[in-house]
């Protein structure tokens, strides 16, 4: 599909699954070469941010090379029905990550908070090192001093997107391809 609408806004097609294959790919590439003398019992830990994460971190573990292991989080930042702001809970980090190489998983960076405040976070569980691997990262809305360690696209405009895990409303997580809002 070339446009969707989804609720009050229109979409039009940004990158289609087969472009999405090749920069998951090329970003697990990325990856696979930062780790390929890894060895030990100590195995690197992917952790994957949810809910957006979910698609890309399954693609992405369909290309890694290395022994590893995958875990999931999710962030809270709500008091009641109105976000804090503010990191305030890791929900689901039961593996111990002292002393491993741990690789955050997220969709999209788009203004860094979150990325940064989960990198603090998990740097007082003394983990080996702590990198970030993103599908997308919105450079230029980033507000945060983060270092991004693989970015799959470098994505220049602050557009709205939705598809392959990024919603609007909760809408649009299941699309194969990306849509960019459609502001014409």
């Amino acid at each position: 599909m070339e446009k969707i609408k989804i609720l009050d806004r229109s979409f039009r097609l940004y990158l289609t699954s087969e472009e999405i294959h090749n920069i998951v790919k090329a970003t697990a590439r990325k990856i696979n070469a930062c780790y390929k003398d890894f060895s030990g019992d100590n195995v690197p830990l992917f952790i994957g941010i949810l809910n957006g994460v979910y698609m890309f971190a399954a693609d992405l573990m369909k290309e890694i090379e290395f022994d590893c292991e995958i875990s999931f989080i999710k962030l809270s930042s709500y008091q009641g029905v109105s976000s804090t702001g503010k990191i305030t809970e890791l929900i689901g980090l039961n593996e111990s990550i002292e002393g491993r190489d741990i690789i955050v998983l997220d969709e999209i960076v788009d203004t860094g908070i979150t990325i940064e405040t989960l990198y603090e976070t998990l740097r007082k569980y003394h983990p080996k090192s702590v990198r970030i691997a993103t599908l997308i990262y919105k450079y230029n809305n980033c507000k945060k001093d983060i270092k991004i360690d693989f970015a799959g696209i470098r994505m220049p405009e602050n557009h709205f997107i939705v598809g392959y895990g990024l919603d609007y409303s909760e809408r649009g997580r299941q699309l194969k391809d990306i849509y960019i809002e459609d502001k014409e």
